[in-house]
């Protein structure tokens, strides 16, 4: 067993960040936490609203319920109602969006300075007062069935991804796909979604990040007045973690139409909490950030294994998932394909990254970083999703240090540990020839 990779030293915040992080900070008295970041280079601001709920709420039964709400969360309120919310944004230059994960759900509006109040007001009624009807569930219903027959039942990477969360996970809520199971969409009620729009949608259950042209003191002054009597809701109740540990590799096979197999892998990884998360991105941008990176090149390009690869591990609350897919040739075996990256992820564990690759890596975050906060909607986003998963927005600041710090040794423990073979769950797609109709059976005959 590989000795666990000594913590780091305190790590010191990033001057370059905190030079573009002027965030004033306030939380109202039903909860509502507010944070501002004034910048009035142009007359745009972006709003985000974190709602910390995703999936990972969820129970057997209303699984996807999270992500009805995204699309329900348009559907009108009391004092802006169906189809009022886009056409009165959109009159006033703006858009907006949203998004749902297994641990928040996310939405944001871009628009001119100038239209600040409005959208306040529109944000401000649907989370007060949003309509939830027979007629918009059953709707809205129909849309994400839908979407779930496009993007996962008819979606090899859908179908596989779907397949390997039962497998990584049997106990913890990140089992089931976000988008939900399809019979458990077709059954959610409108009491189900009135108890989860009380209870997860309240200002405590939020924060607002607002980016761009404004003053700050007079903004928080219309916040308190638009948001202030917006009344708390219960207390969510805690997700518990039950989730086993794994004692050795899981498998499953797909059989589904395709041109070629495909192998999808996935590692229990550590909660975004952890310093090792920090390492493991390293070492996802080490192995898989450009054409010159050391699985394409090895698996792709010099092997031609496999028609691409690729290496995804994204933060979560709770243990996440480290998940590997490689797009194989018609020709190719899955079996060598696995054993392929296998070697590659070994090779790490025991060796580490050349000082070529380690520096690289973090040159990439620290780029991707500093790109994705040149922006007022990018600025709001990732400050609002480290709160969410890290506690306070703060923590941005410290990762340049955190990245900086990482060792060789830091990699190969890492690698050593959560790239074990015990750890490991596989899905493998199979072609299987689509069955032909019985007009094409008969002509085939004749």
């Amino acid at each position: 067993m590989p000795k666990a990779p000594p913590r780091p030293a305190a790590h010191k915040p990033d001057p370059a960040l905190q030079s573009l992080l002027e965030v004033h900070e306030a939380t109202l008295s039903n909860g509502l936490r507010v944070r501002l970041l004034p910048n009035p280079q142009t007359p745009v601001i972006s709003l985000y609203t974190f709602f910390q709920v995703g999936s990972r709420n969820e129970r057997p039964g209303i699984t996807g319920i999270s992500h009805l709400f995204e699309h329900m969360m348009f559907n009108g309120a009391k004092k802006y109602g169906p189809k009022e919310f886009d056409r009165t944004l959109e009159s006033n230059g703006g858009r907006s969006n949203a998004y749902t994960s297994n641990d928040m759900t996310v939405y944001y509006d871009d628009f001119s300075s100038d239209a600040l109040e409005t959208v306040l007001d529109l944000e401000s009624d649907r989370m007060r007062s949003l309509r939830i009807s027979d007629a918009t569930l059953t709707s809205e219903r129909q849309v994400v069935m839908e979407e779930r027959r496009v993007r996962v039942d008819n979606e090899i990477t859908g179908i596989m991804d779907e397949e390997l969360g039962t497998l990584v996970y049997k106990a913890h809520p990140y089992r089931w796909p976000v988008i939900g199971w399809m019979a458990d969409i077709e059954n959610i009620s409108r009491q189900d979604c009135e108890q989860y729009f009380r209870t997860y949608y309240a200002p405590n259950n939020a924060v607002m990040y607002l980016s761009g042209d404004f003053d700050p003191k007079k903004t928080l002054a219309l916040i308190k007045r638009y948001y202030g009597n917006i009344p708390k809701g219960p207390k969510p109740l805690p997700v518990i973690d039950a989730e086993p540990a794994q004692k050795g590799e899981r498998r499953a096979v797909v059989r589904h139409p395709a041109q070629s197999p495909s192998v999808m892998i996935g590692f229990r990884g550590p909660k975004a909490t952890e310093m090792e998360t920090q390492v493991l991105d390293v070492i996802q941008y080490a192995l898989n950030k450009g054409e010159g990176s050391r699985l394409v090149k090895g698996l792709v390009y010099e092997q031609q294994i496999a028609v691409s690869v690729m290496f995804d591990w994204g933060w979560r609350i709770d243990p996440g998932t480290v998940v590997f897919y490689l797009e194989l040739k018609p020709e190719s075996d899955p079996e060598k394909a696995e054993a392929a990256l296998y070697a590659e992820l070994e090779k790490v564990a025991k060796e580490g990254l050349t000082e070529r690759e380690l520096q690289k890596a973090k040159n990439n975050l620290r780029a991707d970083q500093m790109r994705e906060l040149g922006t007022n909607n990018g600025r709001a986003h990732a400050l609002g999703h480290y709160e969410a998963l890290l506690g306070s927005w703060r923590e941005l600041t410290l990762l340049p240090s955190r990245y900086a710090s990482i060792t060789n040794d830091q990699v190969k423990a890492v690698a050593a540990k959560f790239f074990s073979p015990d750890r490991r769950s596989v899905v493998t797609l199979l072609p299987e020839a689509e069955a032909e109709s019985p007009s094409e059976s008969d002509t085939a005959a004749a």
